[in-house]
């Protein structure tokens, strides 16, 4: 199974910072099980709702230049409160580390305000072409295919929304 925990990406300043949202609903499959009477989302995924906001990040700041973004690391990762349904994650993500394979982020998942969780992660990126030249067309699709994803999340809904960018590389959803 895979899971989305991006929702929409509502704030990104390229090379810098991403701001998104995770809607939690009680119809995602996982709050059956976690837990049954007493639904709330895992920690591991709070984790990984910041890596995936990371993950953004470097996409745009990078022009899609990798196909894969994986978690290498994950430090200092504390958890607040419990995350039920019908609220919203706030997830922030701040580049502290960058350079040719790997970036560093300060992450944070916050509810009105309270922390739920902060972490540093870090995370790896490469194309399967590095590793075998005939996975080239796998990368090529891979890459259109999270380019498709990002103006999605960018746009915040089906109908759209008007995307306004400053001289600063701030581009902020309106």
């Amino acid at each position: 199974m895979r899971f989305l925990l991006i929702d929409r990406i509502v704030e990104l300043e390229a090379g810098r910072k991403i701001t998104a949202l995770k809607n939690l609903s009680l119809a995602e499959e996982y709050l059956a099980d976690h837990f049954p009477g007493f639904p709330v989302m895992p920690g591991v995924l709070m984790l990984e709702a910041i890596t995936q906001a990371g993950a953004w990040l470097i996409r745009a700041s990078e022009d899609f230049r990798n196909s894969i973004i994986l978690m290498k690391e994950a430090r200092t990762v504390k958890y607040g409160s419990f995350v039920e349904p019908g609220r919203q994650l706030t997830i922030q993500a701040e580049i502290v580390e960058h350079d040719e394979v790997e970036t560093v982020l300060k992450g944070k998942g916050m509810i009105d305000g309270a922390m739920m969780v902060t972490a540093r992660v870090t995370l790896k990126r490469f194309n399967l072409a590095d590793r075998d030249p005939v996975l080239a067309a796998a990368d090529r699709n891979i890459i259109q295919h999270l380019r498709d994803l990002y103006s999605i999340l960018r746009m915040g809904s089906v109908a759209g929304k008007i995307e306004s960018a400053t001289s600063s590389g701030r581009v902020q959803a309106v």
